[in-house]
């Protein structure tokens, strides 16, 4: 099972540093799947917030700080509901969630690509901040909401890519705070010996992303995070679906 898992993280940390998102998008189908719902988010979040801060001093000057104020205080209220959420619903459901989100977030941003009208204002920014406050705590997914925003507002990708890093610190601590409080701070069952290897992937994931982020470009990145998250997303359901089915 380690295996597996190292990998995930390898992969996501590769896609959060050439696109400035992906991380949570790609490893948490996989995490729920392999270490359950609660578990498999608390360490999404941890090593999502360790990524992004390890990315941040490369992308520093290029982060727009209104925006992320916008996007962060909602994000932090809807964090709140969200680990709610994560802790009162019964795995297999909330398993099916993770599926079930992941899937229509993604749907939604190909749906918004299509279209030529450009968001404005402060709603947007404070819509897509609630909402993936609240996907972030209870699935460990708050980029596609994030990505939905992005695509509507026509974000640039150096700005959107720069500012995503402190925004997923914050939410990210938010929700570990918010989970781990609401269950007693109750450490994942992962066994001690197994967190050098996730965190060695997660460097080793950063490192090849830092060598091809210039290699690749961001619409064939984003194309391929969408792709593999897709597939994580059904997964993630099919295998919730089957728990209540048994």
């Amino acid at each position: 099972m380690l295996l597996p898992v190292a990998l995930s993280v390898l992969i996501g940390a590769m896609a959060q540093r050439i696109t400035g998102m992906g991380f949570a998008l790609i490893a948490a189908p996989a995490l729920v799947i392999l270490l359950g719902p609660f578990d498999g988010v608390v360490i999404v979040n941890l090593c999502a917030v360790l990524s992004s801060l390890l990315i941040l001093p490369r992308v520093w000057r290029h982060i727009e700080w209104r925006r992320f104020g916008w996007l962060t205080v909602p994000a932090l209220v809807g964090t709140v509901a969200g680990a709610l959420l994560a802790t009162h619903v019964p795995a297999p459901v909330l398993q099916v969630g993770v599926g079930v989100l992941v899937i229509a977030a993604l749907t939604v941003t190909l749906v918004v690509t299509r279209t030529s009208h450009v968001a404005s204002g402060a709603m947007p920014a404070l819509t897509a901040g609630a909402a993936s406050g609240v996907m972030n705590a209870a699935a460990g997914v708050g980029g596609p909401a994030l990505s939905v925003y992005a695509v509507a507002t026509r974000w640039s990708q150096v700005g959107f890519a720069a500012t995503a890093q402190p925004y997923f610190v914050v939410i990210g601590v938010a929700s570990l705070v918010g989970k781990l409080g609401a269950t007693g701070w109750a450490a994942p069952a992962l066994d001690l010996a197994a967190w050098p290897i996730v965190i060695g992937a997660l460097v080793v994931g950063l490192v090849i992303g830092e060598f091809l982020s210039p290699r690749v470009s961001h619409r064939v990145a984003r194309i391929a995070v969408i792709a593999i998250a897709y597939v994580g997303g059904v997964a993630a359901l099919v295998d919730g679906l089957v728990d209540l089915a048994g």
